[in-house]
């Protein structure tokens, strides 16, 4: 726990001279800097976290379009904890430039925990993808929690009257170069399964980036691309529907909302794995007392009944996981993902 007397220290050594925030802006000397007010709003008076936070709506910013796994379950536990603060939180989606935009807003907030996003693999693969960002990956963000993993689906326009993995894997070898897989945008958990199934069956196939799922799933369904690493909560009502043919699930275990779907392993491709994560990240300087409130409420959330069932009956999983393990993950993605896109030589920019 971080006592006044050390909050009180900091703030006058950093007042000692004028003190440049990533706005680009600097601070008079003697006056309280946006950071220190957050840290004494929660120390001075010695009052918790729940009795200082929220005091208005909360801002939600997704990198992917309304409709998207990521926004879909944002929406989930963003109502949830709407309900119990008082104030909304209000979605803002901004699905562009892979995710940069979104997440350079984030870094230049104040980090009262007003201004969250949420995110997935994209934060992790972009630190590699892209030669310069406006941002440090894990040295400019705070892990809040994790709050699902989500199985990706592999989907097929029915066109194309293929019935099993083998079938596509055969297609694109007689077709090299000519056969597309959809993303929901460049560095994406989507667009990161499809350069692994890509690395793991050495074919010669094409990446195609949109905006968010719904768009991909809408050209794979017409057949403008042949194929897409769906997160399964877009693409089950169009599965079962008949609208589009699923191949198999990511995953090593099969999904209990797809269960006569087999697996990328069982399907010829021995130890196939490919997992979606999805979390909520604050700005770095975020005080630690509010973090741990903000994940505890995401917890508290992800273990009411209703909202496990609403995201295991969308094939989610609720994985709550605290801040410090947060960012530990991240880190071992940010590696892991590294490794990956250097092998099939993705890049953004």
């Amino acid at each position: 726990m971080v006592s006044l007397q050390h909050v009180l220290s900091w703030f006058f050594f950093q007042n000692s001279k004028p003190v440049r925030f990533a706005v680009g802006r600097c601070t008079p000397r003697g006056a309280l800097t946006p950071i220190v007010a957050v840290w004494l709003a929660f120390f001075a008076t010695g009052a918790s976290a729940q009795a200082q936070y929220p005091t208005r709506p909360v801002r939600m910013l997704t990198t992917v379009s309304a409709g998207s796994a990521v926004d879909t379950l944002g929406r989930i536990v963003g109502q949830k904890l709407s309900e119990a603060w008082k104030y909304q939180i209000v979605i803002d989606n901004r699905p562009s430039a892979g995710g940069i935009v979104a997440s350079q807003i984030l870094v230049e907030a104040t980090p009262d925990g007003h201004t969250l996003l949420i995110q997935s693999i994209g934060h992790a693969s972009n630190a590699s993808l892209y030669s310069k960002l406006p941002y440090d990956t894990l040295r400019d963000f705070a892990g809040i929690s994790m709050i699902a993993d989500v199985p990706n689906v592999l989907v097929v326009t029915p066109s194309l009257n293929l019935k099993s993995v083998r079938d596509l894997i055969e297609l694109a070898k007689s077709r090299p170069g000519q056969i597309n897989f959809a993303s929901a945008g460049i560095g994406s958990g989507t667009h990161m399964n499809g350069e692994q199934f890509k690395l793991a069956t050495r074919l010669d196939i094409v990446h195609i980036p949109y905006k968010g799922t719904p768009e991909a799933l809408n050209d794979t369904m017409s057949g403008r691309v042949q194929f897409f690493f769906s997160p399964i909560t877009a693409a089950v009502p169009l599965v079962k529907g008949g609208k589009i043919t699923a191949l198999a699930v990511s995953t090593l275990n099969r999904s209990p909302v797809l269960p006569d779907v087999p697996t990328v392993a069982e399907s010829g491709v021995p130890g196939f794995e490919f997992n979606l994560w999805i979390g909520i990240l604050a700005p770095a300087r975020t005080p630690k007392p509010l973090k741990e409130y903000i994940a505890a409420e995401i917890a508290r959330v992800l273990a009411l009944s209703d909202v496990k069932e609403r995201m295991l009956g969308l094939g989610a999983v609720p994985h709550a996981l605290p801040t410090d393990k947060f960012d530990a993950f991240i880190r071992t993605e940010v590696e892991k993902l590294a490794a990956v896109i250097k092998a099939s030589g993705a890049r953004a920019n």
